[in-house]
């Protein structure tokens, strides 16, 4: 699997950052010199693709690895074929080391240009710019965790305040109740369950589940930073899924109580309390004899986490070494998963695969379905309000 990297570029950008900065007879900083590049970048490429009246912002954390570049593609190419006769489609990331390593790559844009890698605030003012009338942002993001929080209350925030001024008063009137937001994949509970059956029916996750143990790793929350509650959906995920099958298991990479050595005292059997947020959430595993397991990861893609903390066989604190020191033997990659956006055979046949949620057309398809929740929301008191809206007269 090749990590895209580009640590000379990003070299390079520090020194000249850094030289810059020390001299203050230049009109400008390389930051502000990259903002101005890369809005005008952004905003060239909306106003050319723009087509229809409306635009759904798909917003991803992002990756730096070629296998989540296609599965982003893959994703944009759901977005377009069910929502493309009304919608133009973007997609951004949330992460600037993801953009700034990814930045140049030429992968997902047309014309050789990596411009679905902007974040977030480059896109809105592009698509602000370009005059749409109204505005979805979804989320990508698998529980509403702190990555939300940012996309919801940082970035859609402060395009929703005309920050920069960027906007006529006029333009930001008329997005009032225009804009929205579609929640991330384990929003509510019943997200939860619904996640559960459909990840209970993919034919994959089936025949691991006949041979043994099935755990699914997170990212999580700290506990400190519990956002919304977010870090309970994935208790309320592994309850949904030992409903169906005492083999599941659902850890986390960044979640007390849910680490991977807290999923190996389970599979041990134990009885506890889960303190998640301020929910208590008793639970009792009986000892599991499974000899064997299957690591499936439980994120929108398979990049550092899934590749490195979840399946390096050379890292003694991977969930892969960690399950086999217990003596179960385990795998973290698979060859029975049918639907691999990344299409380097040669290494599938070879390795093996980890897919990402978001290569399941089931799983997609879930986060779609919060898609159409958010446009139902439209025009209603549950879109979002423009500070410049007058208020009713009485």
């Amino acid at each position: 699997m090749k990590k895209i990297k580009y640590l000379m570029m990003a070299a390079v950008a520090i020194a000249m950052s850094l030289n810059m900065s020390s001299c203050k007879d230049d009109e400008e900083t390389t930051t502000s010199y990259n903002e101005t590049k890369f809005q005008q970048e952004v905003t060239e490429y909306v106003k050319k693709n723009k087509t229809k009246d409306g635009a759904i912002l798909i917003v991803a954390f992002g990756s730096t690895w070629e296998q989540a570049f296609d599965t982003f593609e893959k994703v944009k190419a759901d977005y377009k074929a069910k929502f493309g006769n009304k919608w133009d489609i973007y997609l951004g990331f949330s992460s600037a080391i993801c953009i700034n390593n990814a930045y140049g790559d030429g992968k997902d844009g047309e014309n050789g240009a990596s411009v679905t890698y902007y974040d977030p605030e480059h896109w809105l003012n592009a698509i602000g710019l370009a005059g749409y009338k109204q505005i979805v942002v979804q989320s990508l993001q698998v529980i509403p965790g702190e990555e939300y929080r940012n996309v919801r209350d940082l970035f859609v925030k402060n395009f929703m305040n005309n920050r920069g001024q960027r906007f006529t008063k006029e333009y930001m009137k008329s997005l009032d109740r225009n804009v929205v937001i579609g929640t991330p994949l384990m929003a509510e509970e019943e997200d939860a369950q619904e996640l559960a059956d459909v990840l209970h029916e993919e034919s994959d996750v089936k025949s691991a589940l006949a041979e043994g143990i099935v755990a699914f790793m997170g990212h999580g929350n700290p506990e400190g930073y519990d956002y919304y509650g977010g870090n309970i959906r994935y208790v309320q995920l592994e309850q949904a899924l030992r409903d169906k099958s005492k083999n599941y298991y659902v850890g986390t990479v960044d979640m007390d109580q849910t680490l991977v050595d807290d999923v190996l005292e389970n599979i041990k059997g134990r009885s506890f309390t889960y303190e998640v947020g301020t929910v208590e959430v008793p639970v009792n595993y009986e000892a599991n004899p499974a000899a064997k397991a299957q690591l499936f990861v439980l994120m929108s893609i398979s990049g550092d986490h899934a590749h490195n903390d979840m399946a390096d066989d050379e890292d003694e604190e991977s969930w892969f070494s960690m399950f086999n020191a217990a003596g179960i033997k385990t795998a973290a990659y698979e060859k029975n998963f049918k639907e691999p956006c990344w299409k380097n055979t040669a290494e599938i046949q070879e390795k093996g695969y980890i897919p990402g949620l978001a290569e399941r057309s089931a799983v997609r398809k879930l986060w779609m379905k919060h898609t159409e929740e958010a446009i139902q929301k439209l025009g209603t008191e549950e879109a979002l309000s423009t500070p410049t809206t007058e208020p009713e007269e009485e």
